[in-house]
């Protein structure tokens, strides 16, 4: 038996109706980090799934018994495979395929990275022209009348504040504020969000890469709000959300306000309610073991 048809339904599983499950979960709002983690681990799995598939869809003859030999007989490194006979053109295609997957994934990744990062340093010129630095508030202000913040992560980060948040927030609800950009500066979100973006990219067409992206973006700003909490009481953060929630910030960057405001404000005055450490253990522990169950359906099979 060929384990295409097993990993096919494995990916659809993945693909399609593991978004409905986290969508409707209450967990991930409740613990960010690892809704944020699931998502990734979840893509993962569905882009090794592919790519299994399409190894296995190139060699209809390859058994499940074959299992990892059969792969790397296919890539011309099993023992004896060399010189014994030339590679015909379903040889060829299992390698090509999987092949083309993960190229795929890495230059998707590549260009969100790229993208960002020229729109990032385009931005910081113009801030290094018309910004002041405030080494009190250790980011740099610029002189717009409405109250907006946000930063530019990366190797250069920037955080920028408006005159008018300076203004208008008070100097807790402006550290809040600032306490939030920091978040997403010193945990490179930038990069997970770019993981995401690329995976959306290749499987446009998919639930899982739709949601995914979209549930990432929000939950960094949660991971963001979480960390700003450490230091200040939920009214402060809250009143300072309310005030910021108009804003938007620029390509490639992280603010305090925009689409997902509502959403976190309502979480951030909520009542708060941990996840429970047997649910967080389940969680993180699937999370692991998912991207590696397509590997399971075609080795250890393989070794038996």
């Amino acid at each position: 038996m060929n384990a295409a048809p097993a990993l096919i339904g494995y990916a659809a599983a993945i693909g399609f109706l593991s978004p409905r499950v986290m969508l409707r979960s209450a967990w991930p709002h409740r613990a960010p980090a690892l809704a944020a983690a699931t998502w990734q681990a979840l893509a993962a799995s569905f882009s090794i799934s592919v790519a299994l598939a399409a190894y296995h869809l190139a060699t209809p003859t390859e058994h499940l018994h074959a299992g990892v030999m059969g792969i790397l007989h296919s890539c011309g490194v099993a023992l004896g495979a060399v010189g014994s006979h030339a590679p015909t053109t379903a040889d060829r295609l299992a390698v090509a395929l999987p092949v083309a997957v993960a190229l795929a994934l890495a230059a998707g990744f590549a260009f969100q990275v790229v993208r960002a990062r020229r729109a990032r340093s385009r931005h910081r010129g113009v801030l290094d022209m018309v910004g002041r630095r405030s080494h009190r508030l250790d980011a740099v202000v610029v002189e717009h009348t409405a109250a907006a913040a946000y930063c530019l992560p990366g190797r250069h980060p920037r955080i920028v504040v408006s005159e008018g948040a300076v203004r208008l927030l008070s100097p807790e609800q402006l550290d809040a504020v600032l306490e939030h950009e920091r978040a997403h500066v010193a945990g490179r979100h930038h990069l997970a969000l770019a993981a995401v973006e690329a995976f959306s990219m290749v499987f446009l067409r998919v639930p899982l890469a739709r949601h995914a992206r979209e549930q990432t973006a929000l939950l960094l700003e949660m991971i963001a709000d979480d960390r700003a909490l450490r230091r200040h009481s939920r009214d402060v953060l809250a009143s300072a959300m309310y005030e910021m929630a108009a804003a938007r910030a620029p390509r490639g960057a992280f603010a305090m306000g925009g689409d997902s405001a509502l959403v976190r404000l309502q979480r951030v005055l909520g009542p708060r309610r941990g996840t429970h450490p047997a649910l967080r253990g389940s969680v993180a522990a699937a999370a692991i073991t998912v991207p590696l169950l397509p590997l399971l359906v075609t080795c250890p099979l393989g070794i038996v």
